[in-house]
């Protein structure tokens, strides 16, 4: 035990560093890749042959990538539309079906008669869906599918 105590060498394997040698040894990490070191061996007048694979071709150099600009959406609807929802249609819906309503609900009358703002329009993987609020209605508003929506050509709705 005496002997473990008065070698702290003998415990640790690895002596402690003092700052100027972190320093030297993160130099050691950050030195350039030896691809670098290669093409700087090389002299600057020479070039390296052309035709390496022997079609006796010169290599043209590489077109650049052509920048792909995305097209914008092209939308049914517009922001601010006025609109109310087909009852067949949403009844008929996925959307309708997929809330489990008792056997014979029947929907909830204000989105078909009173009218809705559309917010928002956006197009996810099952198509184009429009964010639809109710006004006067405290209710929050919804995303619906925008072929079951049908749209007003006036401001001044008239309730059915």
């Amino acid at each position: 035990m005496e002997a473990l105590l008065s070698s702290p060498r003998a415990l640790f394997s690895v002596t402690p560093q003092t700052p100027s040698s972190r320093r030297a040894s993160a130099r050691r990490r950050r030195a350039a890749p030896p691809v670098k070191a290669a093409a700087a061996a090389q002299p600057a007048g020479e070039e390296k042959p052309a035709a390496a694979a022997g079609d006796g071709q010169a290599a043209a150099p590489a077109p650049a990538p052509k920048k792909i600009l995305k097209k914008k959406p092209v939308y049914s609807m517009k922001k601010g539309q006025i609109v109310r929802v087909d009852k067949e249609k949403y009844l008929n819906s996925i959307n309708y079906l997929s809330v489990g309503h008792p056997p014979f609900y029947k929907g909830l009358d204000y989105i078909y008669e009173d009218r809705g703002e559309v917010l928002d329009i956006r197009i996810f993987e099952t198509g184009e869906y429009a964010l639809i609020a109710w006004v006067g209605i405290p209710t929050p508003p919804a995303w619906l599918p925008t072929y079951m929506l049908i749209k007003s050509d006036k401001l001044d709705y008239e309730r059915i």
